[in-house]
């Protein structure tokens, strides 16, 4: 993995550990509004980012490979 998707997975296991710290004290029905409404996407775009960047470096080391 790349650095950055390697700092993104960092700053996602960051805010899941602060938002699980959170939960201890926030836990009504808004809590878990917020966290299907914002976090889980989140998640899930985070995921597809990674993916994407994932995709762009194999893309990317092709053409480099090409122009050698």
């Amino acid at each position: 993995m790349t650095g950055a998707q390697n700092r993104l997975l960092a700053l996602l296991k960051d805010l899941q550990a602060d938002w699980d710290q959170t939960r201890q004290c926030w836990n009504d029905a808004k809590a878990l509004e917020f966290e299907q409404r914002f976090l889980h996407e989140l998640t899930s775009q985070v995921n597809q980012t990674i993916a994407a960047l994932d995709a762009l470096e194999r893309v990317l080391q092709q053409i480099h490979r090409d122009c050698e």
